[in-house]
C-alpha cells in the first residue's frame, strides 16, 4: 500500500483535527495517509502557548522533513528559536522537542519510510 493519489484540492477541504495523545494544542490536518506504513503528509499547528514537554524527546523510524509556513517553535533541549521559512530534515532515530511555541507554529511535514533497493 501507499499513500493514495489525489490532483490538486484545497488543503482548507480536510479538517484539522487534535493529535492523538492527551497534549492540548497540537492539531493537525492529514493530507495524505498510508495506513499500513504510517507514512504522512501532513500540516501540524501549535497553538499559542503551546508546550510539549510532557512528551520528551522524540524520535522516530521514519524520515521527517519539517517546514515552517508560519509563527515559530523554540526546542526546548537545544535552546534555539525556528521560525517561519525554515526547514529540518531528519532521519529515523533522529532526536528532536520538546518544543514551546508562544506565537504558536504551523507546519507543513512530510513522513517516510526508504526501502533497500
Amino acid at each position: 500500500m501507499s499513500k493514495p493519489e489525489f490532483e490538486f484540492f484545497p488543503a482548507t477541504n480536510v479538517d484539522w483535527t487534535p493529535v492523538p495523545g492527551k497534549l492540548p494544542g497540537l492539531h493537525e490536518r492529514i493530507l495524505a495517509h498510508d495506513p499500513e506504513s504510517g507514512v504522512a503528509t501532513r500540516m501540524l499547528r501549535f497553538s499559542p502557548g503551546t508546550d510539549t514537554s510532557a512528551n520528551g524527546i522524540l524520535t522516530h523510524d521514519f524520515w521527517e522533513e519539517v517546514y515552517i509556513l508560519e509563527g515559530s517553535i523554540y526546542d526546548i533541549s537545544l535552546g534555539k528559536n525556528f521560525t517561519a521559512g525554515m526547514y529540518a530534515c531528519r532521519p529515523p532515530g533522529m532526536k528532536h522537542g520538546p518544543w514551546k511555541s508562544q506565537e504558536g507554529c504551523t507546519t507543513f511535514e512530510v513522513r517516510y519510510h526508504i526501502r533497500p533497493r
